[in-house]
């Protein structure tokens, strides 16, 4: 990444986050109250640096494997650097996902809710986990479906002895946003949940509005993503 596009980077990251803070007046609510998840899947450490030296700690990535290929050495020089899986996770990745990252989106089924549980035991280390709700009902889309996400949660804490946080979801493209983070809200309010990751470049004001704690944004920071 060229000299001026990481310049770019610090100012669309002050952009950013003056949108949430924005969002949260508008709300009623503290900005600390909600936490900016850059996403940096399919970007390079050249972008990722210039966002580490504006002071952003909170990194998603969708794939174990790319981010074990970026931030091990980033985090040598941040160690306060987080990072969250944003994306499925697979079993076979399950215990470097358990090592690599601090938060956990995308708990969305009983055997990866297993494999987690067995992994943080065995590891003694503990990402906090959310559970992904499909609130779209889109077959092609991870996640419990919403009418099942109580017994599943219940499940996670009494059969896999995990500590689930929050909720996560991502919309339909072709939906509005809205009634799905209300959504997600209500189901997060019935299960005494305090995390709710919800919110992308288009959206998170939206998000932020219906009570969004964690909100990820890739493109309205890094720009577009490079192709492959």
């Amino acid at each position: 990444m060229a000299a001026a596009e990481q310049a770019d980077v610090a100012v669309r990251l002050a952009a950013v986050r003056e949108r949430i803070a924005a969002a949260c007046r508008a709300a009623g609510r503290r900005p600390d109250g909600v936490r900016l998840v850059a996403v940096t899947k399919g970007f390079d450490v050249s972008a990722i640096r210039p966002a580490l030296a504006a002071g952003q700690r909170d990194f998603g990535e969708n794939r174990v494997q790319e981010a074990r290929a970026k931030f091990p050495a980033l985090r040598a020089e941040y160690p306060d650097a987080a990072l969250h899986l944003i994306g499925p996770l697979q079993s076979n990745k399950v215990a470097e996902a358990v090592a690599l990252f601090d938060v956990i989106h995308s708990i969305d089924r009983d055997k990866i809710a297993a494999a987690v549980g067995a992994e943080i035991a065995r590891r003694k280390r503990a990402p906090r986990l959310l559970v992904q709700v499909n609130t779209g009902g889109e077959p092609q889309k991870a996640g419990v479906a919403p009418e099942e996400a109580e017994a599943f949660v219940a499940r996670c804490r009494e059969v896999h002895g995990l500590v689930v946080d929050g909720l996560m979801c991502i919309p339909p493209v072709d939906e509005p946003p809205a009634p799905h983070f209300a959504l997600l809200a209500t189901i997060a309010r019935r299960l005494g949940l305090a995390e709710l990751s919800m919110g992308m470049s288009d959206d998170f004001e939206t998000a932020i509005a219906l009570g969004a704690t964690m909100v990820r944004v890739g493109s309205a920071i890094f720009g577009a993503r490079p192709q492959r």
